[in-house]
C-alpha cells in the first residue's frame, strides 16, 4: 500500500489563481489543476492508495468551511481514495472546542503552516494546538523549515521546533519536508532520532521552472540521494513518512525516486505506506 501523507487541494473558484500566485512566488510549476479531480487522476495513474489533503486556514475565520469540507471528503475516502485533516488557525481562541469537533467527527489530524499563518511554531499559541491534538489522539503536521516562496522566513526552523518537542512532548508530531525545508544540517543535529515522524515532501525532487525550461535556481537545496538515506536512517525509517507535495511534484515520479534512493526494500516499503497506514490506524 502506497500513502502519500502530504497533498494540497484548493477550492475549484480559487484553484487556477492560487496556483498562478503560488508559482509565481515560488518559481516553481504544479503538476495537477490543484483541485480533488486533478489529485485523483494523479495517485490513480501513479499507482498511490491514499493521498492525504492537508488544508492550511491562512485566517481564523477559515475553519468552519475547511473543516466542514474535510469531513465531507471524508465520507468517500474508501471510493476516492482522499483522506483529509483538518485546519485550524493560532488565533482561533476555541481551539479546544475545534479540535473535539475534528475527533468526534474523525478526522484523523490538522495541519499547520507556522509560515502563511505568520505565528513562530514555538509561540504558546501553537503549543497549545499541539498539546490539544496530542492530549485527543490526532496527528499534528506541521510544515518545517523555510517555505521556497517566502525566503529567510524562520517561523518553523528546527531551532523553533525543538522548543516544542522540548515542552509539549507531543505523541503524533509530523514535521513536513524531512523536519526542516533547507536547513538539513539543523534537522540533523536537533531533530534527529527524536520521537516524531519527518515526511519526505519536496526534499528530493528535482525542482522545475514555472515555465518547464528547465530547473529552478532552489534546485541546489534538495537533498542528495546520499543525504537523504543518511538522514532516514539517523532518524529510523519507522518513523519518515512519503509525502510528495502534491501538486507540486509528479507524485508518480517520486515514488520512483523514493524507490531508487539507495534505500532497502524493507525501509522504502515501510516509508511509502507501511508507517503511514499504522499512524492512521488504517
Amino acid at each position: 500500500m502506497i500513502i502519500d501523507f502530504h497533498t494540497h487541494t484548493f477550492p475549484p473558484k480559487i484553484a487556477a489563481a492560487a496556483l498562478d500566485k503560488l508559482s509565481d512566488n515560488s518559481g516553481s510549476r504544479p503538476y495537477s489543476n490543484g483541485m480533488i479531480d486533478g489529485l485523483q487522476d494523479s495517485i490513480k495513474k501513479s499507482g498511490i492508495d491514499m493521498a492525504v489533503v492537508l488544508p492550511v486556514a491562512t485566517s481564523p475565520s477559515q475553519y468552519e468551511t475547511i473543516n466542514r469540507v474535510a469531513i465531507e471528503t471524508n465520507e468517500h475516502t474508501d471510493e476516492t481514495g482522499i483522506l483529509s485533516f483538518g485546519g485550524i488557525h493560532p488565533d482561533n481562541d476555541n481551539y479546544k472546542d475545534i479540535l473535539s469537533s475534528l475527533k468526534n467527527n474523525g478526522v484523523k489530524g490538522i495541519k499547520l503552516h507556522p509560515v502563511y499563518q505568520n505565528v513562530n511554531f514555538d509561540d504558546i499559541r501553537m503549543k497549545r494546538i499541539v498539546y490539544e491534538a496530542s492530549s485527543l489522539g490526532l496527528i499534528t503536521l506541521v510544515h518545517a523549515g523555510y517555505d521556497i516562496g517566502f525566503p529567510g522566513w524562520n517561523q518553523a526552523v528546527p531551532q523553533r521546533i525543538i522548543n516544542v518537542i522540548k515542552d509539549v512532548e507531543p505523541e503524533k508530531l509530523v514535521l513536513a519536508h524531512m523536519g526542516g525545508w533547507n536547513c538539513y544540517e539543523d534537522v540533523c543535529e536537533l531533530i534527529a532520532g527524536k520521537e516524531v515522524y519527518l515526511d519526505t515532501a519536496f526534499t528530493i525532487n528535482p525542482i522545475e521552472k514555472k515555465d518547464g525550461t528547465g530547473l529552478s535556481k532552489y534546485n541546489d537545496v534538495q537533498l542528495t540521494n546520499e543525504q537523504f538515506v543518511n538522514l532516514v536512517r539517523k532518524h529510523s525509517a519507522d518513523r519518515i513518512l512519503f509525502g510528495s507535495d502534491s501538486p507540486w511534484t509528479d507524485q508518480g515520479q517520486y515514488v520512483e525516486l523514493i524507490k531508487n534512493s539507495g534505500l532497502t526494500d524493507e525501509e522504502a516499503e515501510k516509508i511509502l505506506g507501511a508507517n503511514a497506514a499504522r499512524l492512521l490506524d488504517i
